[in-house]
């Protein structure tokens, strides 16, 4: 089969030992990777092919629909291959600014966008994992998040370049929580790799505990917000483990900053640090017109050094808008508010995005976010815009999973909660509704899903 050079090639399917073993003999015959998750909608296994222009698509589970144009490895042709032995030419093999895969991430148009991560990218990564978070020799790391997903490479290549051993979690067994609870204490488990999400999850189980987890000695957290409420239940339950709080985009390969998180840092922050830039990364807060703020100033987190992408596939205009040249090195406009204090410990505070404008005030959702999961009253709860006809913001609504309480009512409860938030807020700022659910969609990624509640919010 002739492919042409460097281009890349889609590989389809779940968590699985066939998955991994395809993307290494991918990078090793001079291709990126592109992984989509079995459980992707149809159309989004087409927008990537219409963007990414793969070279070939190798199907380790069963394609829901054709794919046109290009060679298509089938799970059974698949099978025969790897009972072949072929000579390696190491000369071949990715290496430098070539690309070692490509995530596809989700865009503001509905049209995904090919993040490229390069095999240099992707060193300085798994180096940082290696040197600064003291994992145990050959560990044994969850493997929950889908390979679609790029927290899924914070298990998967430290992982395998300690000799370890990746334990995957389907997303048929997460998806069942009898199922998840059955089958997580048999994992034997050293290094937890999840969203904060996922993990929120898990605490519901009282049996989640050091007691029934002896050998689970790391928690790593990335995606999305670390709670000061989860992780002081963490530290709880898990008094010896480390808890690492991380942060980086997509862009930047999988994460920029860590922190471990120690009861000093508990007792003194209810808003979690995300810690500082790994060694070969600089990460500036800047304002609108790109200059740096003063210490403790909010401004936007712009990361530059050898963990951030050239771009996006085959969309140089998108490329640019995010992305420029520092010196020797790549940066990429995050989009991400935050501080920096005088230690130099990065503070995250936010989306741009994320801002709205209810009633002529600016708010930030995610930080009503957190004053909403720093209530007693409540377990977990996210805060969406309810849109009016002419699409400005009417009203600020927050789904709700109650702790356990001996209100006779809901009316009684949200009257406890919002006195509660009238208290640690400003009033503009507490939402106008609490609608109270059992449990918050989450995504096949393990985040809570935003979109899904906006959704029917505004439905």
């Amino acid at each position: 089969m002739n492919l042409d050079a460097q281009a890349p090639i889609m590989v389809f399917g779940e968590q699985s030992f066939e998955m991994v073993a395809t993307f290494l003999g991918i990078v090793k015959s001079g291709h990126a990777y592109i992984p989509i998750d079995q459980h992707s909608p149809n159309d989004r296994l087409e927008m990537i092919q219409e963007i990414a222009k793969p070279t070939a698509c190798i199907a380790v589970e069963k394609l829901p629909i054709q794919i046109k144009g290009i060679p298509v490895i089938n799970a059974d042709e698949l099978a025969q291959i790897f009972k072949t032995t072929g000579r390696f030419d190491e000369k071949l093999a990715v290496s430098g600014d070539q690309n070692y895969y490509i995530i596809f991430t989700s865009g503001t148009t509905g049209k995904p966008k090919g993040v490229q991560i390069s095999h240099q990218n992707l060193t300085s990564f798994v180096n940082w994992m290696l040197k600064d978070f003291n994992l145990p020799d050959a560990p044994v790391s969850l493997a929950q998040a889908p390979y679609s997903f790029d927290l899924s490479v914070m298990s998967l290549y430290p992982t395998l370049v300690s000799g370890g051993t990746l334990q995957v979690l389907p997303k048929k067994i997460t998806d069942n929580f009898k199922e998840l609870f059955d089958y997580l204490p048999k994992m034997n488990l050293n290094v937890w790799v999840s969203t904060p999400s996922f993990v929120d999850i898990c605490l519901l189980q009282p049996e989640f505990d050091a007691a029934h987890y002896p050998t689970l000695s790391h928690f790593m957290f990335c995606g999305e917000e670390l709670t000061h409420r989860t992780a002081v239940q963490l530290k709880e339950r898990f008094p010896q483990a480390k808890i690492y709080n991380t942060y980086g985009p997509t862009e930047t390969t999988v994460a920029v900053t860590a922190m471990e998180i120690t009861q000093k840092i508990l007792d003194e922050d209810q808003r979690l640090p995300i810690g500082k830039p790994k060694s070969d990364m600089k990460i500036s807060v800047l304002d609108q017109s790109g200059k740096p703020v003063d210490v403790g100033k909010t401004g936007e987190l712009v990361i530059s050094g050898p963990s951030v992408s050239k771009g996006y596939l085959n969309n140089p205009e998108k490329t640019a808008h995010v992305f420029q040249q520092v010196g020797n090195h790549d940066a990429y406009h995050s989009g991400d508010l935050g501080t920096k204090d005088e230690n130099g410990v990065l503070h995250y505070l936010g989306r741009l995005d994320f801002q709205i404008k209810l009633h002529g005030y600016r708010i930030e959702l995610e930080e009503v976010d957190h004053y909403l999961n720093a209530q007693k009253l409540i377990k977990q709860a996210v805060a969406v815009p309810k849109y009016d006809t002419n699409h400005k913001v009417s009203q600020l609504i927050a789904y709700v999973i109650a702790e356990d309480n001996d209100f006779e009512n809901n009316m009684d409860l949200t009257v406890a909660i919002k006195k509660g938030l009238q208290a640690t807020m400003m009033s503009y700022m507490v939402p106008n509704r609490l609608v109270f659910k059992s449990s918050l969609p989450i995504t096949a990624n393990g985040k809570v899903d935003i979109k899904s509640i906006m959704r029917e919010v505004n439905s």
